[in-house]
Formats: structure tokens, C-alpha cells, sequence
């Protein structure tokens, strides 16, 4: 078990990095058992939902290992035998779906097992199978396990019914290797989702309409892995150090902010009050993305009129809504939030309520967040979710006094080295674990 013990409520200072995260490395990972060769992706930060995967490809056979403590290194030239995956590992991380996909082109049946992440309500994989079949895959439903059987992997035209990040890069795998042409209709265009084309085309793969809800794959008999890749750095990731500095009122610095998947989330923050220093826009080290600097002078908030609610890409990005809550508790005034995704996760701003916070749940997916209010410390049991542990992590290291959070594992599937980072910004917190 992982606990931080944090004395709240100190001004920080100074500028952190934003993280690769684990959504766009861990579809890259999975990628990579479409070809045969070495994988070496850079500028990884490491995080425990990246070792779970890796765990998972290391049972079938890949080695894997690390190089200049930050690039990754997937070795998938031996003999990869699916059946000996590891359930137990496996059942851990709900992105081990992406192994549909990957595996599709490679193995006529294999067993994905049923899996595990944030408790978020019913989460349906209906948006794979139905897509997938349509490429030749059937998906069968077994108590513990899915049962995958490929036909002849195909082209086809594929509309996603849901614009889900993970079956669309499930489709987008598939299709890479299938003969003829796959045409994706109401795709999403999430991050994740472009990093992973465009780390397919650099592969040898011929995928178009990258950043648009369209994508045309025409099948390739063959993928080689580049020299290196490096995934973009993670917005959700840069959000939760945006979403630090505002709620504890610290200018902080936060670099390498992918531009086109933070706009709206700044946007609403300058709307609020926010004051936003934007440094030049420069070139990711994949040279495929915007990246900027963000600095976040201290201001005073209020709330906005608008309900803040997240939509698929382009939009507030999902993920990011949780990360606005503690925000929500500096500005003046009362904001409504529809958090309509999942069943559940609305229901974990109430442990907000236990550091002083105003919260009003209206029902399992709208609360009113009443702003201006001093949070206290306290002591709370992480939630069962990345992005709210992270968020009431960023309350209480605004909050005065003392504060513990328990069992904190939940947290470092998304976020590496925590605690380490945190200090560097002067943050009083201390990781202490228990077996």
C-alpha cells in the first residue's frame, strides 16, 4: 500500500515538466506486437499502469527493458505465445482491451482477459466488438475472459457509434495490417489516437485524416519499427499540475503543455479569472505537436455561469473534469458540474466535502461546487479512480494543517513519481509504504 502524509496550504514555486502519462505510451506498447523488431520509445515517465502492460507482454513472450533510465525498450522478436498471458495481471488494467487489436493481425484465437482500473460504474466494451467485427473479429463473452476469433482480417468501412479513445485505436490496429481499406466514420481524435497514427505511419503503415473524426487505412502486409518515438506529452498530466498551481494560488510553471488539447481547458480558466503567461509555441520531439510553457500568475476566481461538463475531442477533455474541482473551491461563487460519462465518478467529489469544501450532489452525475472556501486537512482513503485521487492529492496540498491519503496506488497508475515531483515545487509530502 502506498500512503502520502502532506502538510497543506504552503505557496509553491518553480516549473515542472509535463509527463508522457500512460494513455498514448500504453497504446504504443500494445502497437508494438504488430511488427517484429525492436521498439524503443523515449521520454517515457514511469508509471504503474505502463508496468502492469509491460507485465502483460513480458508473460507472452516480449522482453522488455529500460535505456537511459527514460526510453523503452520492446523486444518482440521472440516467440509471443498469447495463451500463456497472465490473468492475474492482466484482469488489472481495463487498457489491456487494446490487445484485441494488436493481436487481431497475428493469432487466429486467443483470450483477453476481463479487466480491471477505475471503478467508474458499468463500462461496456460493446464500442469494440461492434467495430471490430466488422474487420472479421469476433469477441465472445466468458465468465472470465473474452474469447477472440479472427476470420480473414479485412477492410471495411467501421462507424463508432461511441467515440471511444481506446476502440478506436483498437480498430486503427487492426486495420493496419488487414487487406484492403478501412474507413473509420465518427473516430475519435484524441491524442492518444493521433500519436498512435502517427506512430503507425512511421512504422510503414498508410493512415490518413489523422486529427480529424476520418480515418483511411489502406492494409499493409508489413510494420517496422523507427529508430525512436517519443509520445506527447500527456495534457491530463499537464492539467493536473495546471489544476496544482491554481488551487493552491502558486505561479507555477508547467513546460511541454501540448497546445491543441489544453485550449478549451485554459480557456475556461481565463474565463473564471485566471491569469495564463504563454510562452512561444515549439515542436514535440516526434515533430508532430504544438507544445508550449504555461505560467500561472496567482488571480482571483469566480465562478463561471456555464456549467462545466466534458465532451469527446474537441472539447474538455474527460478526463480533465475531476482535475477542475479543487479549482472549482477557490472561485467565488457556485459552478455546476456534469461529469455525464461515467456512472459514478461525480460521487467522488463528496470526499471534498471532508476537507471543508462545499459539494452538493444533485444526483450520480452533477454536484454544485460552492467556491471560496478554506479546505482543512484531513484524513481520506484514495478513491477507487486516477483522476479524483489526483484531484483531492491537489486539495489537500492546498488545504491548511495536516492530511493523509491512504492507499494512494490508485494515483501513481497515471502519475510517476509524485512525491519527488512535488517536492521540487516545495510541496511538504512524504510517500510511505506498507506491505
Amino acid at each position: 500500500m502506498v500512503h502520502y502524509h502532506i502538510v497543506g496550504g504552503k505557496k509553491l514555486s518553480g516549473s515542472i515538466a509535463t509527463g508522457s502519462g500512460k494513455n498514448s505510451p500504453i497504446a504504443l506498447i500494445c502497437a508494438s506486437l504488430l511488427m517484429k523488431g525492436v521498439v524503443r520509445l523515449g521520454g517515457i515517465t514511469p508509471v504503474e499502469e505502463i508496468n502492469r502492460i509491460l507485465e502483460v507482454l513480458v508473460s507472452i513472450g516480449v522482453r522488455v527493458s529500460w535505456e537511459k533510465q527514460d526510453t523503452l525498450v520492446i523486444d518482440t522478436t521472440g516467440k509471443i505465445t498469447p495463451e500463456k498471458m497472465d490473468k492475474t495481471v492482466a484482469a488489472k488494467v481495463r487498457i489491456a482491451l487494446l490487445l484485441f487489436g494488436a493481436l487481431a493481425a497475428k493469432f487466429p484465437t486467443f483470450k483477453v482477459y476481463r479487466t480491471g482500473g477505475c471503478d467508474l460504474g458499468e463500462r461496456t466494451i460493446q464500442p469494440h466488438t461492434r467495430a471490430l467485427a466488422k474487420l472479421g473479429i469476433s469477441i465472445g463473452h466468458k465468465s472470465e475472459y473474452y474469447d477472440v476469433r479472427v476470420k480473414t482480417l479485412r477492410g471495411a468501412h467501421v462507424t463508432m457509434y461511441e467515440s471511444s479513445d481506446t476502440a478506436t485505436e483498437n480498430v486503427i490496429m487492426a486495420a493496419v495490417l488487414a487487406k484492403g481499406t478501412t474507413k473509420i466514420t465518427f473516430a475519435s481524435a484524441n491524442y492518444m489516437v493521433q500519436d498512435l497514427c502517427y506512430f503507425l505511419n512511421e512504422c510503414g503503415a498508410n493512415i490518413r485524416g489523422i486529427g480529424t473524426t476520418t480515418l483511411i487505412i489502406e492494409g499493409v502486409q508489413v510494420l517496422n519499427p523507427p529508430a525512436v518515438y517519443h509520445p506527447i506529452p500527456d495534457p491530463v498530466d499537464a492539467m493536473a499540475w495546471i489544476s496544482l498551481a491554481v488551487t493552491t494560488a502558486s505561479p507555477l510553471t508547467i513546460t511541454q503543455c501540448p497546445v491543441d488539447f489544453l485550449e478549451l481547458e485554459l480557456e475556461y480558466l481565463s474565463m473564471m479569472g485566471q491569469k495564463i503567461v504563454r510562452s512561444k509555441t515549439y515542436t514535440s520531439k516526434n515533430g508532430h505537436f504544438e507544445l508550449m510553457d504555461v505560467t500561472l500568475p496567482v488571480s482571483k476566481l469566480h465562478a463561471n455561469h456555464d456549467k462545466l461538463h466534458p465532451r469527446p475531442y474537441p472539447g474538455l477533455n474527460i478526463d480533465a473534469i475531476p482535475l477542475f474541482m479543487p479549482i472549482l473551491t477557490r472561485a467565488k461563487g457556485r459552478t455546476l458540474v456534469h461529469d455525464w460519462i461515467y456512472e459514478n465518478r461525480a460521487l467522488y467529489a463528496l470526499d471534498l466535502q471532508k476537507l471543508g469544501a462545499k459539494v452538493t450532489l444533485l444526483d450520480p452525475h452533477r454536484v454544485w461546487i460552492e467556491g471560496q472556501t478554506q479546505l482543512r486537512g484531513g484524513e481520506l482513503v484514495c478513491p477507487p479512480a486516477l483522476r479524483p485521487g489526483m484531484a483531492l492529492l491537489i486539495a489537500m496540498l492546498s488545504a491548511k494543517g495536516e492530511s493523509t491519503l491512504r492507499n494512494a496506488y490508485m494515483i501513481e497508475r497515471g502519475y510517476g513519481d509524485v512525491a519527488k515531483r512535488l517536492k521540487t515545487l516545495g510541496a511538504d509530502i512524504r510517500r510511505v509504504t506498507q506491505s
